[in-house]
């Protein structure tokens, strides 16, 4: 009896008692303030303009953690939800790390492999606020889903209405894919309607069930919002980190909303999630490699005004999708399996004035596409009448959609010769077939063609490269159908050669740990440079159809070439290929800008006499959407790379500066920049080249 009573009370003192808050990491002379105010803590924070946010956080067992979630107007606050939970569910499945090459692993099919989903449960045992420049992070444990631990992170960024809601969790179970869907769920949150982008562009609305079933929705923006009479609020993922790599960029229906979330969740919410399936092709998931800090995460909008002006508010962080223009410079975008001319024009098809693939890039603001057509369909190795035929309908396509401001320019992913997956890239239609007999010549004039080549071997395809002008890259190195490329044909003649442009970066795999995007390519720019080889690496997008209904921007990045003018297509297009030979542009997702990096006043792809004492002065202009995160200088002497992270972590969003770094260089051979938001968004330079 007496054990019953003790039990009895020690659950009762339990319950009771207040979950400790550790405020060693919180500084007090913030503008965030944090205050306690029994079993709940109240976040205020300086948002857009004089206003401010607001979120009653209740720390006792059992409770929405969520109270209040509130933006002041006209300096009094308005209700925008009560008494909400984060929600994740969290599917967890098994990564093919055997067959092919680790976790850089492409061609998996993770989808049709066992998985389970399973919702992420917060017991409130303690909690933590830390000051991390001009943001505010509440963390909250403990955060378990199966063999998953960790905690609940809110953070809240001065200067803005923007949270973000993340669970960081980590398993020792090697092997591990995962998917996650999030969102917020209440009883009763307070929203009267329900609003998002339609693909078309075109606002729906629909009134509030709270015994709606739960409904994945497709949407543009990646964007749902709840309202109320007094205002809304936004949820919607990091833009380019929350897809995962796959061939299609189809729109699979990203958003949901309803009650019963894949019978896991019973409350009514709205959140974002993930197509277990993907595009039915290659589905490789999320890595989650043992002891990793995985972030499931989605931003939040706090909003006083109506749903409309809400996701206005959104697009701006993506500049509506769109990559903005940036004086002296044009956009490109590479490797992208349309398949029109042998799909429509040569099907007997009706020929669109202007094919859909082509209005996406003009809205997404891309200034030139370099293709990658006859990517299986075609006859690239003859009978040459056909490979002849196809090449003049794919370069008489490209002139006609061509205009003053928008170039559609012809290339291939040959993936023959070499070794491996790599593009071609001619600054003029050439034509040439990918199969020569030994008693055939390297080049002939045909009547009708004019200069045909004909490619035997690897020792041809650099002749035609240099006969021509042509550049080659390695496409997706060291994964899909390059695994091992192009570190095993480092030491080719080809590969030397001037011609052979580098490699091409795209977020394969996709990490939810990392605060940067495919370092697999990236610290790859690195090995290049420490060979010897004044290499350089572009953006590309490597996917196969382009509709207005596809969610094409989080698949999308692109390059600023420095160019004022677009060359007139039917004089060629050297003056691109010249441009990147040269190094002189910046990749970027989109939301991170770099229109000025010099290192002691050398700019990309240029060569620096480095001063004897190494001493150097990194300029570097950025614009940006998201806050900062950070930005690295690297470095590298032939043998080792060198890292410097700066701590960009006191910006506010949408800003533009000029910042003024000192560095060290003695003894290195090149150096380059990258740039990092709290989105994980980003941009990079080429290589600054260094001599004594």
């Amino acid at each position: 009896m007496k054990n019953c009573l003790f039990l009895f009370w020690f659950t009762v003192l339990t319950a009771s008692a207040q979950v400790p808050v550790d405020l060693s990491r919180y500084v007090k002379t913030s503008p965030t303030s944090v205050s306690r105010q029994g079993s709940e803590l109240v976040l205020s924070w300086p948002a857009a303009g004089k206003e401010t946010g607001r979120l009653v956080v209740n720390l006792a067992a059992e409770k929405p953690l969520f109270s209040h979630v509130q933006l002041s107007k006209s300096g009094r606050f308005v209700e925008l939800a009560t008494d909400l939970n984060p929600a994740f569910v969290l599917t967890i499945g098994k990564r093919d790390l055997i067959s092919q090459n680790g976790w850089n692993i492409f061609f998996d099919k993770t989808n049709k492999l066992p998985s389970k989903a399973h919702a992420v449960e917060l017991t409130k045992r303690q909690a933590s606020v830390t000051t991390v420049g001009t943001r505010t992070v509440l963390r909250i444990g403990d955060a378990h889903a199966a063999t998953f631990n960790g905690a609940i992170e809110i953070t809240v960024y001065q200067g803005s209405p923007l949270v973000n809601v993340a669970a960081v969790m980590a398993t020792q179970v090697d092997s591990t894919a995962i998917l996650y869907d999030a969102g917020l769920v209440g009883k009763r949150p307070g929203w009267t309607t329900l609003s998002w982008s339609d693909t078309d562009n075109k606002l729906q609305q629909m009134p509030v069930d709270l015994k709606q079933l739960n409904k994945a929705q497709a949407v543009k923006y990646r964007t749902i919002i709840g309202s109320t009479a007094n205002g809304s609020l936004a949820v919607f993922p990091a833009p380019h980190q929350y897809f995962y790599p796959l061939d299609e960029a189809y729109n699979l229906d990203f958003t949901w909303f309803g009650t019963n979330y894949r019978s896991l969740v019973p409350d009514f919410g709205i959140g974002i999630r993930q197509d277990l399936m993907g595009d039915k092709r290659w589905v490789p998931w999320v890595n989650a490699p043992p002891g990793t800090q995985q972030r499931l995460n989605f931003f939040c909008l706090l909003s006083t005004d109506q749903p409309a002006v809400a996701l206005a508010e959104v697009k701006k962080f993506t500049h509506n999708d769109k990559y903005p223009e940036v004086a002296g410079y044009k956009t490109m975008s590479s490797h992208f399996h349309n398949e029109h001319t042998m799909n429509t024009v040569l099907a007997g098809k009706p020929v669109p004035e202007i094919p859909n693939f082509v209005k996406v890039f003009k809205n997404s603001g891309v200034n030139i596409v370099h293709l990658a057509e006859f990517h299986g369909p075609g006859h690239p190795k003859g009978p040459d009448e056909q490979r002849l035929l196809e090449l003049k309908t794919l370069f008489g396509e490209c002139e006609r959609l061509s205009d003053k401001d928008f170039l559609l320019l012809p290339g291939e992913e040959p993936n023959n010769f070499f070794g491996g997956h790599w593009l071609d890239f001619f600054p003029k239609p050439v034509y040439w077939i990918m199969s020569r007999k030994a008693e055939m010549p390297f080049v002939t004039n045909d009547p009708r063609y004019g200069k045909v080549y004909r490619i035997a071997d690897k020792t041809d395809m650099l002749h035609l490269l240099e006969a021509e002008n042509g550049l080659a890259w390695t496409a997706h190195a060291r994964t899909k159908g390059s695994t091992g490329f192009p570190d095993k044909y480092k030491d080719e003649d080809f590969y030397k050669s001037d011609h052979f442009f580098g490699a091409a970066w795209k977020n394969i795999p996709a990490d939810l740990s990392l605060p940067r995007l495919s370092p697999r390519v990236l610290d790859l720019m690195d090995d290049m440079a420490n060979w010897g080889y004044k290499k350089h690496v572009i953006a590309e997008s490597d996917i196969f159809s382009m509709e207005p209904e596809n969610e094409t921007y989080a698949h999308l990045n692109v390059n600023y070439l420095q160019l004022d003018k677009l060359p007139d297509y039917k004089q060629g297009w050297q003056p691109i290929l010249d441009v990147m030979k040269q190094g002189k542009f910046f990749v970027t997702t989109g939301e991170v800008m770099l229109p000025t990096f010099t290192v002691n006043g050398k700019g990309a792809g240029e060569t620096l006499n480095v001063p004897a004492d190494g001493k150097a002065a990194v300029v570097l202009d950025i614009n940006w959407t998201f806050p900062l995160t950070f930005a690295e200088i690297i470095s590298g002497d032939g043998k080792q790379v060198y890292r410097e992270r700066i701590d960009l972590t006191n910006t506010l969003p949408f800003g533009k500066r000029q910042y003024r770094f000192t560095t060290n260089l003695k003894n290195k051979t090149w150096v380059r920049v990258e740039v990092w938001d709290a989105a994980v968004n980003g941009a990079f330079t080429q290589q600054v080249w260094l001599q004594p």
